[in-house]
């Protein structure tokens, strides 16, 4: 190799150590939230960071058969209550195995959809409708029915419809298309 090569090939090296270097800087500069044993980014998008989670493998999966991916990578914003796989596993045995099913998309997608609100409300936006509600605030969900949210004690809680409650057990998981808060029992319309 000539000395005019060694250069150049020394200089593509230089570069991108330079260009891997402002790379995590970036990534260190991002305040991130742990989710599932994986950093969700504020600069990816709500499906961006949930495939990542190991907490979420079927609410992502679920998110798929629905064809809900690319409306959840879009611009939004969106507030996504998302339950983890401990809350789908509360439901009766079979219940997920028979919604993802293609017969049973419309369903699948009322559920998902009653799970998302359209805007970016951060638990402290809830937390100040909840105490303006005198204690419950409801919110219209993307789906276009309501939930209800409630406080005790320091703890945030939804109800839907049917009158389950879901708890929010990690909140202000920030996306670069809106906000996610992880909860542990699956909302139905």
């Amino acid at each position: 190799m000539n000395t005019r090569s060694k250069i150049a090939v020394l200089g593509m090296v230089a570069l991108s150590f330079a260009f891997s270097g402002n790379a995590t800087a970036q990534t260190m500069k991002e305040k991130t939230v742990m989710v599932g044993g994986a950093p969700m980014y504020p600069s990816k998008n709500i499906i961006e960071n949930a495939v990542n989670s190991k907490d979420h493998k079927t609410l992502v999966a679920a998110v798929k058969a629905a064809g809900l991916v690319e409306t959840l990578q879009g611009a939004g914003p969106f507030t996504v209550f998302a339950p983890t796989d401990a809350a789908f596993a509360k439901l009766p045995k079979g219940t997920v195995e028979n919604l993802v099913k293609p017969e049973n998309k419309e369903m699948l997608t009322k559920i998902l959809t009653y799970h998302v609100l359209p805007g970016r409300y951060s638990s402290q936006q809830v937390w100040a409708a909840v105490k303006a509600g005198n204690g419950k605030a409801m919110m219209k969900t993307v789906e276009g029915e309501e939930l209800t949210f409630w406080a005790k004690g320091k703890n945030l809680y939804v109800r839907d419809a049917k009158g389950n409650d879901a708890k929010v057990t990690i909140a202000d998981v920030n996306q670069s298309n809106g906000v996610i808060h992880v909860i542990d029992t699956v909302l139905m319309p």
